[in-house]
Formats: structure tokens, C-alpha cells, sequence
């Protein structure tokens, strides 16, 4: 068996051949990771596994992934390398009626790749299965982060940009990978800086910001600054919301350890509470808004240049008004990059490193 570790440092080109295990849980929230990596490394996905949805398609099933077909079992999938867990449930952990799956890949020698906060490397029967087969177990939020953060050889001159939220699982990973696709096409070059899990799978590097002992969070995302730092914009990946009561924590250390110079503000509309906890309402976004000013003014100074609506749950013209409501209330640019695609954004971004052209700021 081969354990990989998290830090991860790969070509993200290479061709797993992935099923995308769901089973059960196949909605978009509960199965972001699915949908993402069929958004972004389709010609990798092979099927997905449902058995409840067999004979249906990814589009059918997820809203994205075209005609790749839903399967019931391994046995559809002959020519499959990689099982890969499609999901990021609250809490972390493998369904249990998962357990015979993950089993049947592994003595196939499919190697397994796993996001969740539950080491699947570490489960006494999952590495006998693996032992003998020679598969691999990934589990993507392993990791060895024990560096604090330093504000040492920053440089002034590359311009960082945070997607942060309004709660989590809102689209923060879809908004950076999109502005960073999208800039990419002008004469700057950029990078999409992962700090989840299914980012990292879709980048091939990363740190899963989200498992870092408390202490080492800033320095793990300085550290994929300083990693990074040649290209002229960083598009950071968020995580969770200042106004998480759960995951604040971390947002606040990844918020502080990468110094944005400016933020881009991700919600989903029709939103009410928070993600999992649904005797919280949500705060309001220029609540919020003052709030993620505030802490990143504390290290340097940064300000939010956009905003990023998921409209998932809104016709058309409801989210045109939605649009049109925000950019009024909060005076900054609003779109769907989705719906929309990201022009406005990526003007706001473009906009803000003009304005800091030839300024320097403390490292």
C-alpha cells in the first residue's frame, strides 16, 4: 500500500480515469466535491457511482457533467483507476453503508482518494485491502504543516486576491478558479492557490488549510504564497466565513496568513441560515463586508473590490434583480460568474492592481 500525504505537489494533468463515489448523498452541497471536479476535470471522470440514479447521466443527477453516465457498481466502470469520495459532509466522515464499496475498489487495486476530516488510510481493514492489492490511499487533508507565519520576502508587487464568504460552501473555490481562468487569457499570469481539498484535486497542489493545527494555519498559507509569489495575481481559495460560528477560526488564520489586497465577498442567494446549523440566520453582507475589512486591516491594508452571487437557487430574472439589489446596497461590482461569467470581477481585480501600481507595502 502507498499512503500519500496532503502537501500536495503534482501534475494536475495526469489522467486518474475517476469513479466519483456519491451514493446517497448526491446533491449539490453535499456533493460539491463531484460537481467540482466534474466542472473541472471532466475528461478525468469516468462515471459516477448512485446506485438509487443508475442509467441517469452527471447532468441529469448534478446539474453539471454532461452525459457522463450514473452506475451502480464498480463492475460498470472496467477500465476505472481511481475511486474518488464525492462528497464533504458535516462532520467528515464515510457513510458507513460506504465502507463495502471502498473495500471492493481497493482489493480491485483501484487506488482511493479521500477529502474527508476521517483518515481512511488509518482504518485497520482499509489498509489490509490496500496492502494486498497494492492501491493507494490519499487522504487529501493529510498534512505535516508545523511552520508559523513570519511576514518575511512577501512581495508588494504580487497581487493577492481572497475569495471570502458569507457562510461556507457558497462557491468561494468556483469564483477563484474562474477569476484565475479568466485572467489568465490577458497578458498577466496567475495562479489558482487551493487551500481545500477538492481545490487541491483540481489544482494538483495545495494545503488543506481547514486540518492545519490552529497554531500553523497562517504559516501554511504564507507558505503557499511565498510558493507562488512569481506570478503577478494570486487568486486564494476561502474557506468557511468570519461569521461561522463552526469555522471562523480558520477563515480569520487563512484571512491573516495570505494578506490579501483585496477580497472578493461570495454568497449564495435565498440563503436564510447557516450551512448546518440552521438556527442561525445568516449575517447580513455589509455586516460582514465591515467585518472582513476590519481583520485584514489589522495586518495591511486590503479592502473588498466585489462581489460574487451563487445564484443556483433563482430564475433568471430573480437573479437579475438579486444583482441589481446588492450593487446598490454595497456600491460594488455583482455578478454570477456562472451565470454571468466573471467580466466584472475580473475588471475589479484588474482596476485594483492599477491603482497599487508602483505602491509599496510592508513585508
Amino acid at each position: 500500500m502507498s499512503i500519500q500525504n496532503s502537501n500536495v505537489s503534482g501534475d494536475a494533468a495526469s489522467n486518474r480515469q475517476m469513479v466519483i463515489l456519491t451514493d446517497g448523498h448526491s446533491n449539490p452541497v453535499t456533493a460539491k466535491t463531484a460537481c467540482s471536479l466534474l466542472r473541472y476535470r471532466q475528461w478525468e471522470v469516468k462515471a459516477i457511482l448512485d446506485r438509487s440514479a443508475a442509467g441517469s447521466t452527471a447532468g441529469q443527477l448534478l446539474g453539471v457533467g454532461d452525459e457522463i453516465p450514473v452506475v451502480a457498481s464498480l463492475n460498470d466502470v472496467p477500465d476505472a483507476k481511481t475511486l474518488v469520495i464525492g462528497i464533504a459532509p458535516s462532520g467528515g466522515k464515510i457513510p458507513t453503508h460506504w465502507r463495502a464499496i471502498v473495500l471492493e475498489a481497493l482489493s480491485r487495486g483501484l487506488n482511493v482518494v479521500s477529502g474527508l476530516h476521517e483518515f481512511l488510510a488509518e482504518d485497520p481493514e482499509f489498509a489490509a485491502a490496500a496492502a494486498k492489492s497494492g492501491a493507494m490511499i490519499q487522504d487529501i487533508r493529510r498534512n505535516s504543516e508545523k511552520d508559523v507565519a513570519n511576514r518575511e520576502g512577501i512581495r508588494p508587487d504580487c497581487l493577492r486576491i481572497l475569495t471570502v464568504g458569507q457562510d461556507c460552501c457558497v462557491g468561494k473555490m468556483v469564483v477563484a478558479i474562474e477569476l484565475s481562468r479568466a485572467l489568465q487569457r490577458s497578458d498577466q499570469t496567475t495562479k489558482f492557490v487551493a487551500t481545500g481539498q477538492t481545490g487541491i484535486l483540481i489544482e494538483g497542489d495545495g494545503c488543506p488549510i481547514d486540518c492545519v493545527v490552529s497554531d500553523f494555519i497562517s504559516g501554511a498559507v504564507e507558505k503557499l504564497v511565498l510558493k507562488n509569489q512569481q506570478r503577478d495575481i494570486l487568486l486564494i481559495e476561502g474557506q468557511g466565513s468570519l461569521a461561522h460560528p463552526r469555522y471562523s477560526a480558520v477563515t480569520l488564520g487563512l484571512l491573516h496568513g495570505c494578506l490579501p489586497q483585496g477580497m472578493i465577498l461570495c454568497y449564495e442567494a435565498g440563503r436564510t441560515a447557516v450551512h448546518g446549523m440552521p438556527k442561525f440566520g445568516v449575517t447580513s453582507l455589509s455586516e460582514l463586508s465591515v467585518a472582513y475589512q476590519t481583520m485584514a486591516n489589522l495586518m495591511g491594508p486590503s479592502k473588498i473590490i466585489g462581489v460574487a452571487m451563487n445564484g443556483r437557487l433563482l430564475s433568471d430574472s430573480q437573479a437579475s434583480q438579486e444583482r441589481e439589489r446588492v450593487q446598490n446596497e454595497l456600491g460594488l461590482p455583482t455578478c454570477d460568474v456562472i451565470r454571468d461569467g466573471p467580466d466584472e470581477l475580473v475588471a475589479a481585480v484588474e482596476n485594483l492592481r492599477n491603482e497599487l501600481a508602483g505602491n509599496e507595502e510592508p513585508s
